[in-house]
């Protein structure tokens, strides 16, 4: 995982060091950065989360009967009170959770209030992380992106050293935002399991270890092949610790199997009732505490007061086979609970390909996994967290069993997945929400934490090969100037803390035609864009202006390569994507409802040079974009009354549900559906996710359709 809050390296001088010397300076370290974090909690400047879509499930095309739309009217209402809504964010966990131990307007900190933590970090130096994106007739190999490679590279760059770097805070954190009761479960393999057990007793205590669970997640052939020189691996570590002794814990029992059922309840009542027998004895004798006295005849240490053992023979519970044989306890079988789940567990297969839980995500794991552990250790109604939110199995599972959850990913095609997933199976409303100021911290990383926003404008300017304007005319150094050829240009770098949309767009023409005498166009560079920017720039219908992404890799690639000369001339600024849809139909109000029907025209995609593809599969992604450009689209959802703040889809559709279409690689392209009828003009937003996780909205206003 990338370090955006606080970026930090083991010296060169421990690297000599074995990795068990290494530790007590990795952890101290790890401390520091934690702590850092904890001291901002309180500043102005302090992490934040923006809500990128509040979700309503729905996956039908068109919620017509009355059970269905009273089921959404009801669904609609939760949330808006101040009610928990479950959260899915994109971004950097150790931003996610800084920004949780914060909170914000909406949540207060959730410092010692979630019940559960379960983890599955990535834990394989060697792993492909490389994702298979299936168009209509053609299939695509994508590389992670950029962020993600870098995230990956930090993890990784000094090996299982790095590694722990990387999770020690982030394990600090978790521990912050636990309660007293909760638990914490991490998920590892042979890799870095007994480094991170180290790491853990130190973060949460040597006395808050709990167990160390085994799964056999494989069959016996493992990874093993023919001439492997090694025993097949075919088990996972699930590292469990608690917060403090006060944990939540409700035990968990399997049945019984028929071999034990056999040979322990092998007696029968006159009904036929089946029964065991079982020991009295109080285990170490006396010496243990053990009250002595006679039963049957027999005197001996007992497990039992007196009065609980003579409650047990009034009851006939108790059975002497012999005289002066020690008496037995009798035990039905159907009011066994089962045996209690144990450390090894090998009742839970890994997924198979004709499962129907896959979803293709490399590292899913069984839902039988998470229910185990969510049964075990978190309240009805508890709130569960994954940082490494993968597949989304945490969350779907939660939601099944009750539970509130949160869970975070820095993969946009695990986003994604997790979405669509949380749609499919009707979830409550939820948040899909994304680190705020994300280029800000990345800023803090790469150039200290006291930079200044005018700082990085100089950078990008110098990057798109633009000089500064003067001083009196440049206040905060965000204006360039490009000329030749008789042409001039003004540049204007804006700031990563806002989005750039049509105040800012707007302003930018004004100083074209005004600022220094006026010049032949501007160029706008953002980084965080305004969902609707497609709409605004095709409004403003200027020729003369040009608006251009920032490379979201920037900071990372300035850090990385050593500074702003080695990255000149190789940094691409590229163009936007945008979507347009036909004119929304609007059905004159009946009993109280309208009906909306929304149809998708054209999606133009980002410039396929931001994509991290190579020339081949680059060209195979331009060909099906002039030939079919809503197949690239993911997902696509309606919001039908936009307030402009926060989108509110109440109706979805991805690619892969099948419901509406039977097509599996297409979104149906139109949207019908009823919702409450208002008396004036609606603005109805839609927002469209592509295949590699790109973002573009177009927003109209629908004017009233006489009444009926």
């Amino acid at each position: 995982m990338i370090e955006l809050a606080i970026q930090y390296k083991i010296e060169l001088q421990f690297m000599a060091k074995s990795l068990l010397e290494q530790l007590p300076e990795i952890v101290a370290k790890g401390r520091q950065v934690a702590e850092k974090i904890l001291e901002n909690l309180e500043s102005r400047h302090r992490v934040g989360l923006q809500t990128r879509e509040w979700v309503l499930p729905a996956r039908d095309s068109a919620a017509t009967d009355w059970i269905t739309a009273n089921e959404r009217q009801q669904h609609l209402a939760s949330g808006q009170n101040g009610d928990w809504l479950n959260r899915l964010i994109y971004g950097d966990n150790l931003l996610a959770m800084a920004a949780l131990l914060a909170g914000d307007d909406t949540t207060p900190s959730l410092r010692g209030k979630i019940d559960l933590i379960y983890i599955d970090p990535p834990f394989d130096s060697k792993a492909d992380y490389r994702t298979k994106v299936t168009l209509p007739g053609v299939e695509l190999e994508q590389k992670p992106t950029v962020i993600e490679q870098f995230a990956y590279s930090d993890t990784w760059a000094d090996g299982t050293a790095s590694y722990l770097a990387m999770i020690t805070p982030r394990l600090i954190l978790m521990r912050e935002l636990l309660a007293d009761t909760g638990s914490i479960y991490v998920h590892l393999d042979w890799h870095v399991g007994h480094y991170v057990k180290i790491v853990m007793d130190e973060v949460f205590g040597k006395d808050s270890f709990v167990n160390e669970i085994v799964w056999k997640r494989s069959d016996a052939k493992g990874d093993a092949t023919q001439g492997s020189q090694h025993f097949s691996r075919v088990h996972d570590v699930i590292l469990f610790f608690q917060k403090s002794p006060q944990r939540q814990w409700n035990t968990l029992f399997l049945p019984l199997s028929e071999s034990y059922i056999e040979n322990f309840y092998k007696y029968r009542d006159a009904d036929g009732r089946r029964y065991k027998l079982e020991n009295m004895l109080g285990p170490g004798g006396a010496a243990k505490g053990n009250p002595i006295y006679e039963v049957m005849g027999v005197s001996r240490a007992w497990r039992y007061s007196r009065v609980r053992m003579q409650a047990l023979i009034d009851a006939g519970l108790v059975i002497q086979t012999t005289p002066g044989t020690v008496p037995m306890q009798k035990k039905y079988l159907d009011e066994s609970k089962g045996v209690q789940v144990g450390s090894w567990w090998d009742d839970i297969s890994m997924l198979r390909g004709w499962s129907s839980e896959k979803t293709d995500y490399t590292t899913q794991k069984p839902e039988k996994l998470l229910e185990r552990i969510i049964r075990a250790s978190c309240p009805e109604n508890g709130l569960v967290a994954d940082f490494n939110g993968g597949s989304g199995t945490t969350a779907a599972v939660a939601e099944k069993l009750g539970r509130r959850w949160i869970t975070t990913d820095l993969g946009k095609p695990a986003c994604m997945i997790m979405r669509k997933r949380l749609i499919d199976q009707n979830a409550q409303p939820f948040l899909y929400q994304a680190i705020g100021d994300y280029q800000v911290e990345a800023a803090k990383a790469a150039l200290g934490r006291d930079f200044r926003i005018g700082d990085l404008s100089q950078i990008v300017l110098s990057l798109y090969g633009a000089l500064p304007l003067p001083a009196e005319e440049n206040p905060v150094r965000n204006l360039g100037q490009v000329t030749g050829g008789g042409s001039k240009t003004l540049v204007l770098a804006d700031s990563p803390n806002k989005l750039t949309g049509a105040a800012t767009l707007k302003k930018a023409i004004a100083q074209r035609d005004n600022l220094m005498g006026g010049w032949d166009r501007v160029v706008v560079l953002g980084w965080n864009f305004e969902p609707s920017i497609g709409e605004t720039i095709n409004a403003l219908n200027d020729s003369l202006l040009e608006v251009l992404v920032i490379p979201p890799d920037l900071m990372d690639r300035l850090k990385k390569k050593g500074g702003l000369e080695k990255l000149r001339g190789t940094v691409r600024f590229s163009s936007l994507q945008y979507l347009t849809i036909f004119p929304v139909d609007r059905s004159a109000a009946v009993n109280g409802e309208e009906t909306l029907k929304i149809t998708l025209k054209n999606y133009v995609l980002l410039s396929p040079e931001a994509i991290n593809l190579d020339e081949a599969n680059r060209s195979k992604l331009q060909a099906i974009a002039n030939a079919e450009p809503l197949a690239l689209i993911e997902y696509w959802a309606v919001d039908p009354d936009y307030d402009g703040k926060v989108f509110r889809s109440v109706w979805q559709d991805y690619r892969g549900n099948t419901d509406n279409d039977g097509d599996p690689l297409r979104v149906i392209t139109e949207a019908m559906f009823s919702t409450a009828a208002q008396n004036g003009p609606r603005r109805v937003c839609v927002r469209v996710v592509d295949v590699f996780g790109f973002e573009a909205e177009a927003a109209v206003t629908v004017p009233v359709t006489p009444c009926a």
